[in-house]
């Protein structure tokens, strides 16, 4: 340390002292404002960008919960028409079901309808057959015994007998 001292200039010292001064400020004006300017917008930038970060991120909360009360909403619509059509498409088979009933119901009556005037008609025509029949029968019969005249006098008794009076 001695030997600093005893190498120390005043001259030296002041005209470093004096450059040292004008270094700073010429730094002062030149250098530290656009640097501290530079400095404090990327400050206000970072700050910005947060906040628009911020922003952002409520946006897209919103819009999440928006996308699935939507999508709840949606859901909701969806079960309440399948319910619907599953209501339409029972109906639909009941009232088929009931309609096919009622057909196959008033079918079978009208084949029943069909069945018995077929059987009146058979059982006439079965009734004329037979009652012809027997008046042929019959009429042989009597032809065979009123041919004889002992025969005709034997039914006539026998009718008569038959016959009660009053």
């Amino acid at each position: 340390m001695e030997k600093l001292l005893e190498q120390f200039s005043l001259g030296l010292f002041f005209w470093m002292l004096v450059i040292f001064v004008a270094l700073i400020f010429l730094l002062k004006k030149f250098a530290w404002k656009p640097i501290l300017d530079a400095v404090n917008e990327r400050e206000e930038g970072i700050k910005n960008a947060l906040l628009s970060a911020e922003n952002a991120k409520k946006e897209m909360q919103n819009l999440k919960s928006d996308n699935e009360k939507l999508l709840a909403e949606a859901r909701l619509e969806r079960d309440t028409m399948i319910k619907e059509a599953r209501e339409i498409k029972e109906k639909m088979i009941n009232d088929a079901k009931t309609e096919a009933q009622q057909a196959g119901e008033k079918m079978i009556s009208q084949a029943k309808a069909a069945i018995e005037s077929e059987k009146n008609a058979a059982m006439a025509e079965l009734k004329a057959k037979v009652s012809s029949l027997s008046v042929e029968i019959a009429e042989k019969l009597l032809k065979d015994e009123l041919s004889n005249s002992e025969a005709q006098t034997k039914l006539v008794e026998k009718m008569l007998g038959d016959v009660k009076l009053n």
